[in-house]
């Protein structure tokens, strides 16, 4: 597969905190998590980023029978995004553990306790240990292009997003909070005017992480930007037509709570809307496949 540079991919990714659980499926049985059919549970809350794009790697790779999924609510129902379900897993897997019980986790069914809760290497592990090399969704000699990806996705479009919505923000910041992001959306929509994927002519995770990144785009960050941002945001016509096509794709846009992202939004959001709430960009709904999904909230004017 021709693998094309992304822009912007060497940036600094930003600090995160460290995960509480990093174990890995290992490959054979000298392992202590080694790979078995149905022996490992995911607990997912589809309104989270990082838990829709998981699921969507898991249905690419076809795993409904060996690795099942356990739905979580859209809203924690806990202090710190917690999970009351999850809690008892947390507790068995860490002596006195005083974090909140956070989604998502890959369990192991055998010892009753957590393998890992961080997003990037489950995906990994479920491609590398059950997947079968089918679709090949982490390319040999891919593994930077698609890191980088999932870089530019949080730094080049998440960032600036909230920046340029941000109620804290002057106009200053916002502006060039904006700029910023039409520069990542603008490289973007080039390459995606000139190949199928965002790395090329096949489907890989990139292609997870950034169509989760234009689903929040327009279902939460949007809210918060005035009618001329939204529509300079909508004025990327390659990179909504993917956006759009990979909703149509039975291992995407099935997963879509459009509900229950809006619920957890404002559940936890405290910032203004601005006048590009009510102009959505994509409807969402009119292109999942085999499902019909309602989005929450108010009518909303559609640029799609």
């Amino acid at each position: 597969m021709s693998v094309m540079p992304v822009h912007a991919l060497n940036a600094v990714p930003s600090p995160r905190p460290l995960p509480a659980f990093r174990g890995r499926i290992g490959c054979d049985a000298r392992s202590g998590h080694y790979a078995v059919p149905r022996r490992y549970r995911l607990h997912l809350s589809l309104s989270c980023p990082g838990d829709l794009r998981i699921a969507v790697i898991h249905s690419l790779l076809g795993l409904a029978d060996v690795c099942p999924v356990t739905l979580l609510p859209a809203v924690p129902d806990g202090p710190g995004d917690e999970h009351a379900a999850l809690r008892p897993l947390y507790e068995a897997s860490a002596h006195r553990y005083t974090g909140a019980a956070v989604a998502p986790v890959l369990s192991d069914d055998w010892s009753g306790r957590i393998v890992s809760t961080h997003a990037p290497d489950i995906m990994r592990d479920l491609a590398r240990r059950f997947g079968g090399g089918r679709p090949e969704l982490y390319p040999e000699g891919a593994e930077a292009e698609i890191e980088g990806v999932a870089r530019l996705c949080e730094q080049g479009v998440d960032g600036p997003a909230q920046r340029a919505g941000g109620a804290d923000a002057d106009d200053a910041e916002r502006r060039d909070a904006l700029g910023s992001l039409l520069r990542t959306l603008r490289s973007l929509d080039a390459r995606l005017a000139v190949q199928e994927y965002v790395l090329g002519g096949e489907l890989t995770a990139a292609d997870a992480e950034l169509w989760v990144t234009l689903v929040r785009l327009d279902t939460v960050h949007r809210r918060h930007l005035d009618a001329s941002a939204v529509h300079r945001v909508a004025d990327h016509p390659h990179l909504w037509a993917y956006a759009r096509r990979l909703t149509a794709h039975p291992a995407f846009g099935p997963h879509l709570d459009l509900d229950g992202i809006a619920r957890r939004h404002h559940a936890r959001c405290q910032g203004l809307e601005a006048a590009g709430a009510a102009m959505r960009i994509v409807d969402w709904a009119s292109h999942v496949p085999e499902r019909s999904l309602a989005a929450g909230g108010r009518t909303s004017q559609v640029l799609d």
